[in-house]
């Protein structure tokens, strides 16, 4: 058993690293809830290159759709990954940028990104064998 999250016995509660958190109050369930969505990881990617207005990020992301789009920034910016920047023009130009939250999590992001492109060949790989075997 993986004696650094383990579910606490009759109940549900949650033991992180010896320390109990009722469900409801869980950081792992919490943030990585969160965080972890394939929409969520992209972008935070995307604008690790710099602030992007929203156009330039479903260039960047074709495959999401505008709502997704929408929603996962104001996701980012509600828990404090993302800034939204107004600026006084005509019409009103919007960028999005990572706050120091959001580039701190760069510090995981990045080296698990490298990890999956090393890893992607096999990953595929291992999904066929079992696909195959039905």
């Amino acid at each position: 058993m993986n004696t650094n999250v383990r579910r606490a016995q009759g109940t549900s509660a949650v033991i992180i690293g010896g320390v109990v958190f009722d469900a409801a109050n869980c950081p792992m369930r919490d943030v990585l809830g969160n965080i972890a969505g394939k929409w969520t990881t992209l972008m935070i990617h995307a604008l690790s290159e710099g602030p992007m207005r929203f156009s330039a990020l479903k260039r960047t992301i074709p495959d999401i759709s505008q709502r997704m789009l929408t929603q996962t920034l104001r996701d980012l910016q509600r828990d404090g990954y993302i800034a939204r920047t107004v600026y006084p023009t005509n019409p009103p130009s919007v960028d999005y940028a990572l706050t120091d939250l959001g580039r701190s999590f760069l510090d995981v992001l990045l080296p698990l990104v490298d990890w999956s492109t090393k890893h992607h060949g096999t990953i595929r790989q291992s999904r066929d064998v079992f696909d195959a075997a039905g």
